[in-house]
Parts: C-alpha cells; structure tokens; sequence
C-alpha cells in the first residue's frame, strides 16, 4: 500500500477530535473492583472500590445473599478512587451464592472481582453492565485471570484515543505497509517495557506528568507529519521505529496508570500484567487493520485530494494534542 487515502484521514481525525474532545481524560476504563478474601469458614474481608471522576464516585454497591451479614466503615478516597472495607459473613458461605453489583447496569463501566478462598484457590470475574448479578464459582486458572485481563487491555486501548490518535498519526507518517509494521512493533515493544516496570514497581512516574508527556508525544508526532508531507512515501529509514519506540516507553505509562486504577490481585500479577498487554495488543491491531483496509479501498483518489486532506487530518491530530497537552499541565 502505497498510499492512504485523505477521506480515511479526515474520518479518523475528525470522528477522534470529537471523541477525545468531550473526554479529555483518554485513559478512562477503570472498572469497580471488588476484592474477596476468605479469612475463616464463612467469614470474608471486603475490598470495594469504585472510581471518582470530577470528585464524583457512581452510586454502585455490592449487594450480597439474603443469609449473608454485612460490618463495616465508611469509603474514603484514596488517589482516583473511593475505597470501603467491610467484612462479611455467610453461615453457608459464598460459593453457589448470588452477588449483585446494585446501580451498575445504570452506568458504563464493568465490575472486576476477585474471590480468594481459604483453600488458596482464586476466582476472577469481569461483570458487565447488562448484566449486574453473577453466581460465585469455584476456582478459575490462569487462562481465565489472562482472559478477564486481556479484555480489559482490549477495552482501554480502544477508549484511548490519545494512544489511537498516536497510531493513526504513526501510520500516516511512514504511509508504507513494511514501514508501519516496523513502527507499531517498535512502538508496541516500548510502551510493553515501560507498563511492566510500572506495573511491577520497578520504575514509578505520577500519572499526571506521563499523561501530559503522552499529549506532548502526540503534538511533536503531528510536527513530524507536517515536515513529511512533501514526501509520497512519508518518512523513511529507522528514524520512524526510533521514534516510535520512544514515544511508546511514555505511552507505556498511560497504560501502566490504567492498570494501576484497575488493579492488580496480589497473587496473579504476571498472569494479569500478561492479559493486559495481550489485550491492549489485540485492540491496536484491529485498529491498524482497519485504518490499512480502508486506506485501500479508498486508494484510487487522486493526489491532490489526498495532499488537501493529508493537510487537514495532520492539523486535527496537532489541535487536538496541544489542547490535550495544555490541559494536563495545568492540571498538576
């Protein structure tokens, strides 16, 4: 594929622009996140956290079975969410039970528990909107905690428009089929590197500073693509992967951040850190497809079109970064 075509840059900027302008915060898939752990027959200490946007937590709430008693405090707030503790006790106990998350199916957002047993064996569950009431089960393995994970990569990646935005801005850059491979596996080994070391402590960045550095990445890609434009292959040799690697190991932070707000069990860290970068894969290919597919559909315009709306998408990306960039600074 030689060329991408100008409507593909218009639609993808634009359908962006007006995504990520009514949501400037682009990393926003932070489920509520119940935590179950199973301290004597019957009795159970409670984690629930619920996300707080614009100083607001959703009136979500777990409800369990009519036989189970519930003790506990009031949630405070604890970075970006708002935490409870509380312990419960079912004389039967939890398994083959019914728990409800009250108030969710009202809402946009998805429910990750985790139950831990006194046996040590571990259940982990993703609990959609449409459906708000699950039955304990038993035990799950690995391939379930790495299935749960991946969707929730899958999920932020495709509501990041930020990290969306950079790709699309990466394939028109290079414009060469070989050359966005190259690029977006540079970039997709960066961005992995950097979310590991977070997600295991290695290295710790406030998420303020990498969200506003990811909004910069964004801006200076959009410089770069004013500085191709006069180039039919877009840019070539390794500087494309270079840059792509670079701007990935900040973006590897944004995601780092998202896992952090989601949470990871304890016990399970590299089957969940595992899912999650599988996910957040699988969604950035689809991505890339889709763009290349249409590119080649849509490959007969003319260059004149295509340079105009070139033109047009390279200062949506640039608009819409610099907005990004001055509000996170001053958010710190």
């Amino acid at each position: 594929m030689r060329h991408l075509s100008g409507v593909l840059a218009i639609i993808m900027a634009l359908a962006l622009v007006l995504l990520g302008a009514g949501r400037a915060e682009a990393h926003e898939v932070r489920p509520v996140y119940l935590d179950i752990k199973e301290t004597a027959a019957g009795r159970y200490d409670v984690i629930w956290r619920v996300p707080v946007t614009n100083g607001m937590a959703p009136p979500v709430s777990p409800r369990f079975a009519a036989g189970c008693k519930v003790s506990g405090g009031l949630p405070w707030v604890a970075g970006s969410s708002a935490v409870s503790r509380m312990v419960v006790t079912c004389a039967e106990g939890l398994a083959a039970t019914t728990i409800t998350l009250d108030g969710l199916s009202h809402t946009m957002i998805d429910g990750l528990v985790r139950i831990q047993f006194a046996s040590g064996e571990v259940a982990t569950r993703l609990v959609r909107p449409a459906n708000p009431a699950f039955t304990v089960p038993g035990a799950n393995g690995p391939l379930d905690v790495i299935r749960i994970y991946a969707g929730l990569g899958t999920e932020h990646i495709l509501a990041g428009y930020d990290h969306l935005l950079f790709v699309l801005g990466m394939v028109l850059y290079v414009k060469r089929s070989r050359a966005v491979l190259l690029s977006i596996s540079s970039f997709t080994l960066a961005h992995s590197i950097t979310l590991s070391m977070a997600a295991l402590g290695v290295i710790a960045v406030p998420s303020a500073l990498a969200e506003a550095l990811i909004a910069l990445s964004i801006l200076m890609l959009a410089v770069e693509l004013v500085r191709s434009a006069a180039s039919p292959d877009g840019a070539t040799g390794l500087r494309p992967a270079v840059l792509a690697f670079v701007f990935g190991l900040l973006h590897g932070l944004g995601f780092a951040g998202a896992l952090a707000a989601i949470g990871l069990p304890a016990h399970e860290i590299p089957l969940s850190l595992l899912g999650f970068n599988i996910g957040v894969e699988l969604g950035q290919i689809a991505f890339v497809i889709v763009i290349l597919a249409i590119g080649r559909v849509t490959r007969a315009l003319g260059p004149q079109l295509r340079q105009r709306a070139y033109r047009v998408c390279t200062y949506a990306i640039g608009s819409l970064a610099a907005f990004w960039t001055i509000e996170r600074v001053m958010a710190f």
